[in-house]
Order: structure tokens, then sequence, then C-alpha cells
């Protein structure tokens, strides 16, 4: 059976997906480390909802303490 033979993510170039692809499945260290990049550089995202600012939530947990329990 043949090796299977899929695009390089990067680029497109067929990678044979096998032990002697080195960079599989990049065809090259050079694609290899532009996708990395990326992800480094947040150029790739998961559709979705910002999250809060773990400071804004505290800031504003403590005004509604505040509020409800004045001194």
């Amino acid at each position: 059976m043949p090796p299977k033979v899929v695009p390089c993510p990067h680029c497109g170039k067929p990678v044979e997906w096998s032990p002697a692809s080195r960079w599989r499945p990049f065809c090259s260290e050079r694609c290899k480390t532009i996708d990395l990049g990326a992800w480094a550089t947040e150029s790739y995202r998961i559709p979705g909802e910002e999250p809060a600012e773990p400071e804004a939530k505290e800031r504003a947990g403590a005004t509604e303490r505040r509020e409800r329990n004045p001194k």
C-alpha cells in the first residue's frame, strides 16, 4: 500500500505521510516555522467571544460588594 499523501498546511505542496517526511504535515522546516509564527502572533483564532478581563471582573465584584454593604 503506498503511503498517504497530504497537502502542506502552509503552501499546499504534496507531502508523503511517512516517517521519512521529517516535517510532516509540512513540506519543510520553513513552512513549519511560518505556521508556528502565525500561531505565536495570534493570526489564527478560534471564533468566539473574547473572555472578560479578570481584573475587570474583580473590580466589578468589589464595587458591587461596596454598594450592597455601605459602611
